[in-house]
């Protein structure tokens, strides 16, 4: 009785079988099945090795939107290389359109001193360390020291024609300095009698036989705005920015330099199409003294999202380079040096590393296997219908008499 339960359990089973297998007795082979199921072979083949490299590629995907961010500061990482022109006589000034002005600048920016060959002399020094000279606390010094602070406030001294009704007086040598500057004059500190006892601002005997390497990191406000490396001692008079370069011609200078590196914002290894960082490692040679070396900057705030869901915000940049020689007696304005120009784009740009799973590499190829299938076998059964109608329509036709 048990085995009758039994046997009748198992054809019930059969009445579910979804997959029924045709007698093989029946089944007919074609030479076009045969050319239909290599091509459907090939086909599934094909499309699961896509599916594997899809897999396997883990480049990020890429979104555009607005940039809605509002980082107060945009971070510049630069290694630049000045190789005829000592650190001495060399300022990294930064100017934004806000009109905020960072005049030598010393947030994390090192000076290193080169030979003209490129070898380091020294080892790296912040740049307000640069040049300072040890202070003489002796009781001699503190006293001659009071003495002048009594004198100049007592005193008005002279600008040597310079004067103007908004200044005076020029009590200091910087005073002096800046008064010539203002009408286009040039500054002769020897003959300057505030400027007596003091060491010529930026002077060096060592100006055109040493090179300088200028790196680190330094912060300015998120808007579009420049920064430059220019020679002689930088201030700003009547909202105008100004490089006095005495006692040296602004021909005297070989602006030639190697950006090592430029780079705006946290630094990420590699961002997928950047093709990284366009200026690095590149070099610009100077054919004539006073060249003014100009790069105008386009930046593009960019996200980068790992798969941990780290977020990473750093900026991409194109750039666009021009340089010009100047000469004051044909007109040219600007000044020897290397200026760089940069703007904010709108948009941002947001990468995302996204976790490839295992059971979608599964679907994606069962989903190949099964589709592919079914139309070729279609395409097949269609094929063998016509092949069928054509032989039947041709047995029909009458035999011609002999």
């Amino acid at each position: 009785m048990s085995l009758k339960k039994s046997f009748i359990s198992i054809n019930t089973l059969k009445k579910f079988d979804a997959f029924a297998k045709p007698l093989e007795e029946v089944q007919i082979k074609t030479v076009g099945g045969g050319i239909v199921s290599l091509v459907c072979f090939l086909t599934i083949g094909y499309l699961m090795m896509i599916n594997l490299f899809e897999y396997l590629d883990n480049t990020p995907t890429e979104e555009l939107f607005v940039d809605t961010s509002r980082n107060k500061k945009l971070q510049i990482n630069l290694d630049i290389i000045i190789p005829r022109i000592s650190c001495d006589y060399l300022a990294l000034d930064a100017v934004d359109s806000s009109g905020e002005q960072h005049l030598h600048v010393d947030h994390n920016i090192y000076k290193r001193r080169l030979d003209l060959n490129g070898v380091p002399l020294s080892d790296p020094k912040k740049t307000n360390d640069v040049g300072s000279k040890p202070v003489d606390k002796s009781f001699n010094s503190l006293k001659a020291a009071e003495n002048s602070k009594i004198n100049i406030s007592t005193s008005c001294g002279s600008c040597y024609g310079a004067e103007t009704s908004n200044k005076p007086c020029c009590n200091t040598c910087e005073d002096v300095q800046r008064a010539y500057a203002l009408k286009s004059w040039n500054f002769n500190p020897s003959v300057i009698e505030q400027c007596k006892n003091q060491p010529l601002n930026g002077s060096s005997e060592n100006t055109f036989k040493e090179g300088c390497q200028i790196f680190g990191t330094l912060q300015v406000n998120r808007v579009g705005g420049s920064f430059h490396i220019a020679p002689g001692t930088s201030f700003s008079i009547n909202n105008m920015h100004v490089h006095d370069v005495h006692p040296y011609t602004s021909s005297s200078f070989n602006t030639s330099h190697k950006i090592r590196h430029l780079s705006f914002g946290q630094k990420v290894d590699s961002i997928p199409g950047d093709g990284g960082n366009p200026l690095d490692s590149s070099e610009s040679i100077a054919t004539e003294g006073s060249t003014m070396f100009q790069y105008y900057l386009k930046i593009v705030p960019t996200l980068y999202q790992r798969k941990d869901k780290t977020v990473f915000s750093t900026n991409q940049f194109s750039v666009t380079k021009h340089n010009k020689i100047i000469a004051f007696e044909r007109g040219t304005s600007g000044m020897p040096g290397v200026f760089f120009s940069y703007e904010l784009s709108p948009i941002m740009v947001k990468f995302t590393e996204r976790q490839r799973l295992l059971g979608h590499l599964i679907t994606q190829f069962l989903c190949n296997i099964s589709g592919v299938f079914i139309c070729f076998w279609i395409i097949d059964l269609f094929m063998y219908k016509i092949s069928k109608m054509y032989n039947l329509h041709t047995n029909n036709l009458p035999k011609s008499s002999k």
